[in-house]
């Protein structure tokens, strides 16, 4: 069923999407311009290949037309097309290009979504990411381990590594990957990704993004909050003491620290589990849109 918005309620919209965005980024746009690094905050920006101008750009997702939009240039934009004097999705035309992509997500996200999360990686991948290397070898190298060089591996011996995300897995040292218990791959992701990963929680920002501009935007700024609150949790679980910027660290070498951790992973795993049913609902309205 289409619904029609006129121009007040979709530039409302259009313009409180850019203004949350705009606060979730501010961070970030402010210290680029002054070419300074965030340990923390500048993975979601770097490590996802998707600009803050990008994300502030709003969606309102299959099956709405925007009234009085024929004029704006939001009527040359990908994957719309003008009707009379609105714009909506070119369904047909989205389909046919990213129909593929569409399909792989919702597969994706589906098999996740059933699957029984794990709670034993206590998040040491950002462990084994530095395990054995110098202190001015790692990839914070302006922040220091907490434990040390030697204590931070002491830690990765005397842990089972559980690890099942595949673009985590990658970034392990030589001598690392072999303790890990799984061996992920690109072509497994399917089949290992499970909803108490922190990572498979931060890419639901990456697929959100990647199905745009079908996706409504509301999402895809969920997924942006998201994946920024599940990195803070990441870093202040991993062996950089990153106390001087306020992140307080999470001690996973102890028990008191590895429930603590757990308590968080089960509280962000829900928020995300609830997402990942949404974007499911999303793909399936692009896919059929009689479903909505």
């Amino acid at each position: 069923m289409l619904e029609v918005l006129d121009e007040p309620s979709w530039r409302a919209a259009a313009s409180a999407h850019a203004d949350r965005v705009d606060a979730l980024t501010a961070g970030h746009r402010e210290r680029r311009a002054r070419g300074i690094p965030h340990p923390v905050e500048d993975f979601v920006f770097t490590y996802y290949p998707f600009t803050p101008s990008a994300v502030r750009r709003w969606h309102p997702g299959p099956g709405v037309r925007l009234e009085g939009a024929a004029a704006d240039p939001r009527a040359g934009w990908r994957h719309y097309r003008v009707v009379g004097d609105g714009v909506e999705l070119d369904h047909p035309a989205y389909l046919a290009a990213r129909g593929d992509t569409l399909r792989f997500v919702r597969d994706l996200l589906s098999r996740t979504a059933g699957r029984a999360p794990q709670w034993g990686c206590f998040a040491l991948h950002e462990w084994a990411m530095v395990y054995r290397l110098r202190a001015d070898e790692v990839r914070h190298a302006r922040w220091p381990l907490r434990l040390g060089s030697a204590g931070t591996d002491t830690v990765v011996e005397a842990n089972p590594l559980r690890c099942s995300h595949f673009d985590a897995f990658r970034f392990f040292t030589e001598p690392a990957r072999p303790l890990n218990a799984l061996t992920p791959t690109r072509d497994r992701q399917a089949e290992l990704d499970q909803p108490g990963c922190l990572h498979a929680g931060m890419d639901l920002y990456k697929w959100a993004m990647k199905l745009a501009p079908a996706i409504p935007s509301d999402l895809v700024a969920d997924a942006l909050e998201l994946a920024l609150d599940l990195r803070v949790l990441d870093m202040r679980a991993s062996p950089y003491d990153l106390r001087a910027m306020g992140v307080v660290p999470i001690e996973i070498e102890t028990p008191e620290g590895k429930a603590a951790y757990v308590t968080e992973q089960r509280r962000y795993a829900a928020r995300a589990q609830a997402l990942r049913a949404c974007l499911l609902a999303a793909c399936d309205a692009v896919a059929d849109p009689q479903r909505q």
